[in-house]
């Protein structure tokens, strides 16, 4: 059974390649020998593939030159051990090899392991393919034999396991390039690597499963993480059950500035994601236009009809945090509202065309008490590049934001992240059936409801991202992903900040 290393309520700690490069030297320098670790490596990953498709009997095993392909060649060498029929492929021949890969090709020779060189065409007879192709090294685009390896992979239909990383995937940036494997399973070891969260990492990885390799836990002292993955043990160590005698004006007062003419269901959707969260009041300031409906949709949001400043007034300034974008449109009550906004001093949560109005108008801007939310395109334009730009590196797109602009950044996506002062955080959560309208709508709803309840920029940005995931997660479980709207998030969300609810809790409230 593989182990993943123990998680505190931060969550898994993350790395970059060099790093896990450095966690392999001092686990070599413990004593432990570089070719014996790469055994553990390989028999691991073959314990896990026995234990999740026992019933294969025919592998093909595709090995590169460098020390992953080395992995291959002992997995080969332990499956034919066993009785099992192995296709060993090679896109470098043996002699080519050095050090322990070449060791380990060697040794699935002396197996009876057949190989043969890659050639364009070479059919993969195997019932399941083992990719152990490239590894964490992988620098620069995939050419060549390795391209045309990759592209046989993802065309054989066949399941595939990587080994360490999908073949063609950036180790630290979750970018494609060029050509990845696209997974079914991958076993990653020493330690976790961040580009498997982001970008087209969980597009490509399949199901992940992590081994320290029994890596002794001194390996690890002093090296920071370059972020951390959230998980679950967030929630309750953020929000524990409330007194009995709290009330609403300790949950603080949040206000949602969205809505102009014909856009009034995102300020809605965030007011009632703000109220679902336990924000324990919510103003919406919208067009007056959308009053109406937001007191049928939502009696318990308070609605002002808003047509300027002057009917704004002094709403701005009850409010302990401000939600300014939903649905906010670029023209003049947009920009009016993004202006009384940033003049009151309060804590902010800025979030679609309030962005673009930032980027269009009010691009020298910094501040420390606000989260900004943008999605690639958005924050191609904030940073003045190109989306492509901002995918191909999405950690450091958002690191450079929060640079730029201060407080916290959500880059929003496949493993949206979050930078802060206490660096770099990944969401691994969430699921297709979010790429629909007023997503963003109800995070930023939800992030100002953390907020107002007491929670630092940091810590709110963080534990909202997670939660707005996990809550389209359940929506998606209970009725699918197409067809999952942003109004399905806040019922589910609702049950989740509710961590340690049971029925003895649940009677003593009502």
């Amino acid at each position: 059974m593989t182990q993943a290393p123990p998680e505190d309520h931060r969550g898994r700690a993350l790395y970059r390649a060099e790093q896990v490069r450095e966690l392999d030297r001092r686990v070599i320098a413990s004593g432990v020998a570089g070719f014996a670790l790469m055994q553990r490596a390989a028999a691991s990953a073959w314990r896990y593939l026995r234990a999740t498709w026992p019933e294969v009997r025919h592998l093909s095993v595709l090995c590169g030159g460098g020390n992953n392909g080395g992995d291959g060649h002992v997995l080969a060498a332990l499956a034919a051990a066993e009785g099992l029929s192995v296709q060993r492929i090679l896109v470098k021949p043996v002699e080519s090899l050095e050090g322990d890969a070449r060791r380990a090709a060697e040794m699935a020779d002396a197996a009876g392991v057949g190989r043969q060189p890659w050639k364009d065409g070479t059919t993969l007879s195997g019932e399941l393919v083992v990719d152990a192709l490239l590894g964490t090294g992988l620098a620069g685009e995939v050419r060549g034999a390795s391209r045309s390896a990759i592209a046989a992979i993802n065309a054989s239909g066949r399941p595939v396991l990587a080994i360490d990383i999908p073949s063609g995937l950036h180790a630290d940036t979750g970018a494609e390039l060029g050509e990845a494997v696209r997974a079914t399973h991958t076993i990653t070891f020493i330690g976790d690597k961040l580009g498997l969260h982001t970008g087209r990492g969980p597009a490509r990885v399949g199901k992940l499963v992590v081994d320290d390799l029994a890596a002794p836990r001194e390996a690890f002292e002093g090296m920071t993480p370059a972020a951390w993955r959230l998980g679950r043990a967030l929630i309750a160590a953020l929000l524990p059950p409330r007194e009995r005698n709290a009330h609403k004006g300790a949950m603080g007062h949040a206000l949602v500035l969205g809505g102009a003419t014909g856009m009034g269901g995102a300020g809605l959707l965030a007011a009632e994601a703000c109220a679902r969260l336990g924000a324990g009041k919510v103003s919406l300031a919208t067009d007056p236009a959308h009053v109406a409906a937001s007191l049928i949709r939502r009696p318990e949001v308070m609605a002002h009809g808003v047509r300027g400043l002057a009917d704004l007034g002094e709403l701005p300034q009850k409010a302990d945090v401000l939600v300014v974008g939903p649905g906010l449109g670029r023209g003049s009550w947009g920009q009016a509202m993004l202006q009384a906004a940033l003049a009151a001093e309060r804590p902010l949560v800025v979030d679609a065309d309030a962005l673009n109005l930032l980027a269009e108008r009010l691009a020298g801007q910094w501040r420390d008490d606000w989260i900004l939310t943008p999605h690639p395109g958005e924050a191609a334009r904030l940073l003045g590049i190109g989306t492509a730009d901002v995918e191909a590196d999405r950690p450091a797109a958002a690191q450079a934001l929060q640079q730029r602009f201060g407080g916290v950044v959500v880059l929003k996506g496949a493993g949206s992240l979050v930078a802060g002062p206490a660096g770099l955080a990944v969401c691994p959560c969430g699921n297709p059936g979010m790429a629909s309208g007023g997503m963003g709508d109800a995070l930023s709803g939800m992030l100002g409801a953390l907020v107002a309840q007491g929670l630092s920029l940091e810590m709110a940005a963080r534990l909202g991202v997670l939660v707005h995931a996990l809550a389209a997660d359940m929506a998606a479980r209970q009725g699918g992903e197409r067809g999952l709207l942003a109004g399905d998030l806040a019922s589910c969300a609702r049950i989740l900040v509710n961590p340690t609810m049971d029925e003895d809790d649940a009677v003593a409230t009502r």
